[in-house]
């Protein structure tokens, strides 16, 4: 490993979330492989907004998503992704093509057991702006971040988890 690339190793970062689901794998695949649901599950004041639209909302490998995002301090940017891996009501990964980060690399995992499914999020992402941007995730990126994934686990407890 060089020091340029323990310098790449230094500036990723990850986040990692799980969640138990009261539903059935068929009901947690469809409503997370569908792009329209994201708006859904993500905070308001991110003003998220899906572009493309879709006759069959069924994802697949190459799918490719636009939205509007406005990630911090209400300024709106677009945002593309690409699917870049699909197993069937198993995972997906969201991989950005255009947006306001340098890496943004999302696995979604499904795993069935007696209690329902439990879904797995792993977020790999980096900032643009080398040092600069490590000062900002630092100061504000990370706990944005964080509260995104926040926000989406007391919605899907509303959705799926209360009787």
């Amino acid at each position: 490993m060089t020091p340029s690339d323990k310098n790449l190793e230094y500036m990723k970062h990850r986040l990692y979330r799980e969640q138990q689901l009261n539903c059935n794998i068929e009901t947690a695949w469809k409503f997370f492989s569908s792009a329209n649901n994201l708006s859904k599950i993500t905070p308001k004041e991110m003003n998220f907004i899906v572009l493309t639209k879709f006759e069959n909302d069924e994802i697949y490998e190459g799918m490719i998503i636009d939205y509007f995002v406005s990630p911090l301090f209400g300024i709106k940017m677009r945002w593309q992704t690409e699917i870049i891996h699909v197993d069937d009501r198993k995972s997906f990964t969201d991989f950005q093509k255009k947006g306001p980060y340098k890496l943004w690399h999302h696995f979604h995992e499904f795993i069935e057991n007696e209690n329902g499914v439990l879904m797995k999020d792993t977020v790999d992402y980096e900032l643009p702006m080398g040092f600069l941007g490590e000062i900002a995730h630092s100061v504000m990126v990370k706990k944005k971040v964080e509260g995104i994934f926040d926000y989406r686990y007391g919605i899907l407890e509303k959705m799926f988890n209360q009787k």
